[in-house]
Order: structure tokens, then C-alpha cells, then sequence
């Protein structure tokens, strides 16, 4: 289902890096030390997203990783956007560097 406006400004407020795209998309910028760091993360989340069958667009620019997500079928973002920007978050925690 559909979140309302204020609902997903309510949960932005909880989430560093996350910003909200043509107020139908969320998206983040990650950083890592070195390229492959990046690409296991990127290995990392998309396992995630393909078990949950939901999955962002990711973009990978030499040590940078942007993230961005939606739901297509609901036409704006649900609560399955934000657990799973939440996931990633943690992903991005353990393998940093």
C-alpha cells in the first residue's frame, strides 16, 4: 500500500543519507575505501532485494554506490522501501571499511 506524504517525510526523518526523488523514489549515496568493497555491497543488497522480489536501481560509479528505490505496482513508496533502505543501511555498516 501506498504511504502518504507525511508519512514517508516521518520516516525519512529516521534515515541518514536517504532523500526523497521526484516525491516517488527514495535514494542514497554510498561511499566505500575501494572499488570492491563497492561491488560487494552491491552483491550484498541485491540478494536481499531479489529475496524480498523487490529491486532498486543501482548505479556504480568506481567507490560510489547510489541506491534508489520504489514500487512500481503501488505507483510511490511503501513500507517495503523503507525496511528494505533500512537492510541496506546495515549492509553498508558491516563492510564499509
Amino acid at each position: 500500500m501506498r504511504l502518504t506524504e507525511e508519512e514517508v517525510q516521518s520516516l525519512l526523518r529516521g534515515m541518514e543519507g536517504w532523500e526523497l526523488v521526484e516525491e516517488r523514489w527514495i535514494a542514497k549515496k554510498y561511499r566505500f575505501q575501494d572499488y570492491l568493497r563497492g561491488i560487494e555491497f552491491v552483491r550484498q543488497i541485491a540478494a536481499i532485494s531479489e529475496e524480498a522480489n523487490h529491486h532498486p536501481f543501482i548505479s556504480i560509479d568506481y567507490k560510489l554506490i547510489t541506491v534508489k528505490i520504489s514500487s512500481w505496482r503501488a505507483k510511490g513508496l511503501t513500507k517495503l522501501d523503507f525496511e528494505l533502505a533500512k537492510k541496506y543501511d546495515e549492509v553498508y555498516e558491516r563492510i564499509k571499511g
